[in-house]
Formats: structure tokens, C-alpha cells, sequence
């Protein structure tokens, strides 16, 4: 790992000590990016096929589900009004149903995102994206972070948790701060953006993420992420899962040019 990493990493579990969150585990070998996918099914089981407006209809909605089952996708992410829909169409697949928490702001009081996160998880979601209160980061206030992340947790144990952290409004120090928070707090993953703030994923946000938590932790890279080049650069800097509203596009045009469809197995 660069120095710069080591030094950010080092800067970061100092402040989680100083504000009094034990627990942490020690440093870890960095962990190697993936290998680039070289089947369109291993594409596919990258990327969380992503409908987030907040205007889908019903209709579109519908659409949206029957294209997913064109690829072994390994999740749809939805609103969680959408979730009972979603699963009900992805049944017989092997995609995995996701829903979004506090999206896109974060803003909302901790038990409102447990709540939220408990009803998803009961209509059949099985992973759940939450997005933290980024003020409270940007603050510094590590134990009001943990908290938050832990209400989540709590609220919806079996099911996989993506902390969206929003990257692109925090500094360097702040990602690493709310990825070693959000790995203490038992996320699954920790992930980049929601793709409704002033910007998106980016290859260093992703680094800094990769080398901040273990290797029992994924890396979501989503939020702009519209073509292969961008997504195997986000791969190739440490992302284990991607997030787009153009995985069937880019899935579509993977097996045009390396051959294959890949369809969604039961």
C-alpha cells in the first residue's frame, strides 16, 4: 500500500480512538483488486442493476424488472416501496432484491432509518443500501455515526448492509474516518455514493475506501458509472460490487463484444 494510505490510515483509527470506539481491528494486508470479468454472467454478478428516480411509475418500474431477468444481476436495487413488487418478479432467479435506506440525504432521525430498513427487510429485501447522516461525518462526530450505522444493522441482522458514505462531498480523512466507522458498526460493504449529490464515484474515493477496512468488507463504486471503461477502472481500484442504472446497457454491449448472454439462471 502507498505511504500516503498508511498515513490516512493511521490518521483516521486515531480519531475513532480519541472519540472512545474500541474494538477496532488491527492493520491488514491490502487486499488485491478483482480480475477483470471475462464472461458477461461474470459481469453481471458485479453489478446492482439500479432504478432510483424518484417519478418511476408503476409501469416503468415493471419494465425495469422484466429487463433485469435478461442477466444474472446480483441485485436490483429499488425504493423500498417497491421491494414486495421486485421480489415477486425476480422470482426464480438468482437476483437478489436490494432497497436504498435514508436515500438519498441521510437526514433522517436514526429510528425512522431502522424502521425503514425493518419493513424493506420483512417484504423480502435482502440487501439494504443506507446512507449515513453525512453532516454528522463531516462534523466529526464518530459515536453519532456508529450509532446511526448500528440502528441499520440492528434493525435488519441477516440481511447485507451497504453504508453509503457520499464521497464526493467528504474529504480524504472523512472517507477513511466513516469507513473504519461503518466496519466497526458491521457493514458489509462500504460504498461511494448515491449518484443525487454534486458528484459520483471516482477511482481515488474507491482506493481510499479498499484500503481503509478489512477484506471481509466489499467496495461499492456507484453514482456516474455509465460505461465498461469506468467500471473496469473502478474494478481495477478495488471495487467488488458496482452500482449503476446501466447494467443491462453495459451488459448488453459486453456480450456483443466478447460473446455470450448470460441470461439470469434459476
Amino acid at each position: 500500500m502507498s505511504e500516503d494510505l498508511n498515513q490516512l490510515w493511521a490518521q483516521a483509527r486515531l480519531q475513532l480512538e480519541q472519540q472512545g470506539i474500541g474494538g477496532l481491528l488491527a492493520r491488514r494486508p491490502q487486499v488485491a483488486p478483482l480480475s477483470p470479468p471475462r464472461t458477461v454472467g461474470e459481469l453481471a454478478q458485479l453489478i446492482d442493476e439500479t432504478l432510483l428516480r424518484p417519478d418511476a411509475t408503476f409501469s416503468e418500474v415493471d419494465a425495469f424488472l422484466a429487463q433485469a431477468r435478461a442477466f444474472p444481476f446480483r441485485s436490483v436495487c429499488l425504493h423500498g416501496c417497491h421491494v414486495a413488487r421486485a421480489v415477486s418478479a425476480m422470482a426464480g432467479t438468482q437476483v437478489l432484491v436490494a432497497a436504498v435506506v435514508g436515500f438519498p440525504h441521510g437526514a433522517a432521525p436514526s429510528a425512522a432509518k431502522a424502521a425503514e430498513a425493518g419493513l424493506a427487510a420483512e417484504a423480502g429485501a435482502r440487501e439494504l443500501d443506507m446512507v449515513i447522516p453525512i453532516g454528522t461525518l463531516k462534523s466529526h462526530d464518530l459515536p453519532g455515526l456508529l450509532a446511526d450505522i448500528l440502528a441499520v444493522r440492528e434493525a435488519a441482522p441477516s440481511a447485507t448492509l451497504k453504508v453509503i458514505l457520499e464521497t464526493s462531498l467528504l474529504s480524504p480523512l472523512e472517507t477513511a474516518m466513516g469507513a473504519m466507522v461503518a466496519e466497526r458498526a458491521g457493514a458489509d460493504f462500504v460504498k461511494t455514493s448515491t449518484g443525487f449529490a454534486q458528484g459520483g464515484a471516482s477511482v481515488e474515493s474507491v482506493r481510499i475506501l479498499r484500503a481503509m477496512v478489512g477484506p471481509e468488507v466489499g467496495v461499492k463504486a456507484s453514482g456516474g458509472i455509465r460505461s465498461l471503461s469506468e467500471l473496469f477502472a473502478m474494478v481495477a481500484a478495488g471495487a467488488t460490487r458496482i452500482g449503476t442504472s446501466r447494467g443491462h446497457a453495459l451488459c448488453t454491449e459486453f456480450a456483443a463484444t466478447h460473446g455470450g448472454t448470460g441470461a439470469a439462471r434459476p
